[in-house]
């Protein structure tokens, strides 16, 4: 009589370790496909976005003050995500949608031995990320930001801990740059493959 009572056991397991795994799958496909919009204060401050360390990563360019006479205005690697339902829409689009969400988290570069800052490590001489030292958000509201080309701008410290909420930034101090020089929608698609592969045409992208 043991052995049936042991298979009847095991079947018991199997089915709810089953009935688990489906209600995780469930749960997890219901976070996974609600887009994440920018949340704002009462008084229009926007709010540190939340999860964006799980984001799409689009790549980290890196402006050290050892390349830049010292005082380079960005002197970290910039690990840029973005949201990752708006990144699915831009795919299947060419557009980023309204609420896109870049996520810029600030990295300095670890001081080095040699006078450009750089440091030799066991995979050979090169920039690496040190600590993390603040953030910078855009915001995709045509409306909202029609002021800065429908963009947005903000930074949440330039050291940690980033601060909590931030106001929007006036248009000299980021929005000039990306209208001039930025390759699509205001966004530095030039420098992220992983986005200029999917951007339209500058004349039919719109905004």
């Amino acid at each position: 009589m043991r052995i049936p009572l042991l298979i009847a056991s095991a079947v018991f397991s199997a089915f709810i370790m089953t009935s688990a795994f489906a209600q995780a799958s469930k749960d997890n496909t219901t976070l996974t496909t609600k887009r994440y919009l920018p949340e704002y204060t009462k008084s229009g401050d926007l709010i540190l976005p939340k999860g964006y360390a799980e984001w799409v990563f689009v790549g980290a360019p890196v402006t050290p003050n050892s390349l830049n006479g010292g005082k380079a205005p960005f002197p970290e690697f910039h690990n840029v995500y973005i949201e990752p339902l708006s990144y699915a829409i831009f795919k299947k689009t060419g557009k980023f949608p309204e609420g896109t969400i870049f996520f810029k988290e600030l990295q300095l570069v670890t001081k080095g031995q040699h006078p450009d800052g750089s440091s030799t490590e066991p995979s050979g001489r090169g920039f690496f990320p040190g600590k993390l030292n603040g953030a910078d958000v855009t915001v995709k509201d045509s409306k909202r930001y029609a002021d800065t080309g429908g963009w947005g701008y903000y930074n949440f410290n330039h050291h940690e801990p980033k601060a909590a909420t931030a106001k929007v930034l006036p248009k000299e101090q980021c929005a000039y740059c990306h209208i001039a020089s930025a390759k699509f929608d205001d966004v530095w698609t030039q420098f992220y493959p992983l986005l200029d592969k999917q951007a339209l045409p500058q004349g039919a992208a719109g905004k």
